[in-house]
C-alpha cells in the first residue's frame, strides 16, 4: 500500500499532468500556481511548501495582489509628516510618471525587469534625466513599504544609480554681473538679487523671511521658515526641510547698506511683517518676481542667457568656497545636511561663518570697485 502524503494532495489530471494542493495556515486549500509534467515533481513542490511553513517563511499568494497607483496613493495619504510641497511633487510623480505605466500592475507581478522596461521607456521618450530618478526613488520607497508590509519578498528596484539625480552644471555669476542684475531688476528687488548671491539663501527662505529675522547689531540673518507654492497656486509657510535649514548666516558688510536701505523703503517697522513682498504687500511668488522684473530679458542683458534665480545661490556657494571655508562650515551656510559632519560642527560655525562672509565682502568690494574703474575708464575715453 502506498505511503499517504502528511502534507498535501497531489491528482493526476485528465491531461496526463499532475496538479498539487495544500491546506495554508490560513486555512485556505490552494493548488499550486502550476501543474507538473511528473508526481515527483509536485511533490517536490508541495515539499518546498511545506519547509517555508515550517520555517514561518510561507507567504500568502493572495499578498500583493494590490494595484500599484491605489497603494501608492495610500501611501502618501499615510504620511502626516511629508511637506505640503513634497506631497504635491508624489502626487505630480505618480500621475505623470508611474500610474500611466505601472499603475494597474499588482505588486506582485512587479519584477526586476518590469522596473528596467519602464525606466528604459520613460528615457527613450525623453523624460527629463532628473524627473526619472526621483520617480524611479519614490518608487523604491513605496516597495519598500511594500516589503515591510510584507505584501512582497523583495524590491525589484535594483538599478544601480538609477535615484542618482545628475543635473547638467549650471552657470554661475561674476561679482560685477550680480550687481549689474541687482541693478537692473526693480529697486524693490535690489537686495533680493544681492542675498541670493552673496548669503546662500534659497528663494523660498529668502521670501519667508521677517523683519525680526535681522540682528541689525550682528548683521545675521536668522532662516525659520520657507515659502512654498503648490501646484494649485497655494502658499504654504513652513519649516525648512531639514533641521540644517534652520540656520544664522552673516551678511556680509559689502551689501549690508543695499540690505539696510530696503528695510527702511520697503518693509513696515513690525516684527513680523515680511521683508520681501509684490508691489501690495502680499507674499512675492516667484511667478510675480520673474514676470515684474523681466528676469529672463534682464538675465540676457547681463550676458547670462537661460540664468535662473537659484543660479545665484550657486554663485555665492562657489565664490564662498573660494574663501578657504571648510566643508562643514560651507554646508552649515548652505543649509544642506547631506553630511552627518556638517551637522556634528553646527554650533561651531557661528565664527566661522562671519569670517567667509567678511571674506567674500573684501571679494566683493574688490570685484564691484574694479567693475566701477573700468567703466569710469571706458566713459572717461568716449568723452
Amino acid at each position: 500500500m502506498p505511503k499517504k502524503r502528511r502534507f498535501g494532495r497531489v491528482r493526476k489530471l485528465s491531461s496526463g499532468r499532475y496538479q498539487a494542493r495544500y491546506l495554508g495556515p490560513d486555512g485556505v486549500d490552494r493548488p499550486a500556481p502550476r501543474t507538473f509534467n511528473s508526481k515527483t515533481d509536485a511533490e517536490r513542490w508541495l515539499a518546498g511548501v511545506e519547509t517555508d511553513i515550517v520555517k514561518s517563511t510561507w507567504r500568502s499568494p493572495d499578498l500583493g495582489r494590490e494595484a500599484l497607483d491605489p497603494y501608492l496613493t495610500a501611501w502618501i495619504n499615510h504620511r502626516p509628516n511629508l511637506r505640503p510641497r513634497t506631497i504635491d511633487l508624489y502626487r505630480w510623480l505618480n500621475r505623470k510618471y508611474l500610474a500611466p505605466y505601472l499603475g494597474e500592475h499588482l505588486l506582485s507581478d512587479i519584477t526586476p525587469g518590469t522596473v528596467r522596461a519602464w525606466r528604459a521607456e520613460l528615457i527613450a521618450e525623453g523624460s527629463a534625466a532628473t524627473m526619472v530618478a526621483k520617480a524611479y526613488r519614490l518608487l523604491r520607497a513605496v516597495l519598500n513599504t511594500a516589503v515591510d508590509d510584507e505584501l512582497i519578498r523583495r524590491n525589484p528596484c535594483r538599478i544601480k544609480g538609477a535615484g542618482v539625480e545628475r543635473a547638467a552644471e549650471r552657470p554661475t555669476a561674476t561679482v560685477a554681473q550680480v550687481f549689474e542684475l541687482a541693478g537692473l531688476v526693480p529697486a524693490r528687488f535690489r537686495a533680493l538679487v544681492l542675498l541670493a548671491a552673496f548669503t546662500s539663501l534659497r528663494y523660498g527662505e529668502l521670501v519667508a523671511l521677517r523683519r525680526q529675522d535681522f540682528d541689525s547689531r550682528r548683521g545675521t540673518l536668522t532662516v525659520r521658515a520657507t515659502l512654498v507654492e503648490l501646484q494649485d497656486g497655494s502658499l504654504h509657510f513652513g519649516p525648512p526641510k531639514t533641521d540644517a535649514g534652520l540656520r544664522t548666516v552673516t551678511v556680509p558688510t559689502a551689501i549690508r547698506a543695499d540690505f539696510r536701505a530696503h528695510l527702511r523703503d520697503y518693509v513696515i517697522n513690525e516684527p513680523d511683517a515680511l521683508i520681501f513682498t509684490g508691489a501690495k504687500g502680499a507674499p512675492l511668488r516667484r511667478s510675480n518676481f520673474q514676470r515684474t522684473s523681466n528676469w529672463t530679458t534682464t538675465v540676457s542683458t547681463v550676458g547670462l542667457p537661460g540664468f535662473h534665480f537659484h543660479d545665484l545661490r550657486h554663485t555665492g556657494n562657489t565664490l564662498a568656497s573660494r574663501t578657504g571655508a571648510s566643508l562643514a562650515d560651507l554646508m552649515a551656510r548652505m543649509g544642506h545636511a547631506s553630511t552627518r559632519a556638517a551637522l556634528i560642527y553646527q554650533h561651531t560655525t557661528r565664527e566661522r561663518d562671519k569670517t567667509i562672509a567678511d571674506a567674500l565682502s573684501t571679494h566683493i568690494t574688490k570685484e564691484r570697485d574694479r567693475a566701477r574703474n573700468g567703466h569710469n575708464r571706458s566713459r572717461n575715453r568716449a568723452q
